[in-house]
């Protein structure tokens, strides 16, 4: 890693192209018994996708969860959606949320994000007492 790349990731900013990595194993004097080299490449993708969606209904709850499964965060906007539908929404995403190990969290009144288990959702309560959201929530002061 350059140093530039460990300044900007010290920064929390990341290089969003594919990088690859390669990891030599040295046996055999890192050859095989047909004399090739042992070499593993392994391709890692930095792209960390985020879905933003305003379901109309309970038929799209299932491509919700889909991108969960392949490990994309979920920002759900239920503020144009029925009653009903939100907490049968909430309700599958939460339990497919569970299911894969992830996290979810209430971000507002009608606004949820879910993730996958490699991205934790850290609080920020001192930025919620001042919106005073921790009061709409019942939390505590």
């Amino acid at each position: 890693m350059a140093l530039m790349d460990k300044f900007w990731a010290w920064f929390g900013v990341e290089n969003n192209e594919l990088d690859e990595e390669i990891i030599e194993i040295s046996e055999n004097n890192g050859a095989n018994s047909r004399g090739v080299p042992n070499v593993v490449s392994i391709h890692t993708n930095k792209n960390m996708k985020v879905v933003v969606c305003e379901p109309e209904s309970f038929d799209e709850a299932q491509s919700l969860a889909d991108h969960l499964k392949n490990r994309r965060q979920v920002i759900l906007n239920l503020e144009n959606t029925p009653g009903e539908v939100c907490q049968r929404i909430v309700d599958f995403l939460s339990g497919t949320t569970y299911a894969l190990e992830g996290h979810s969290q209430q971000l507002g009144k009608t606004i949820f994000i879910f993730t996958p288990s490699n991205v934790e959702i850290s609080k920020d309560y001192r930025g919620m007492r001042k919106n005073n959201l921790l009061n709409s929530f019942g939390g505590a002061k």
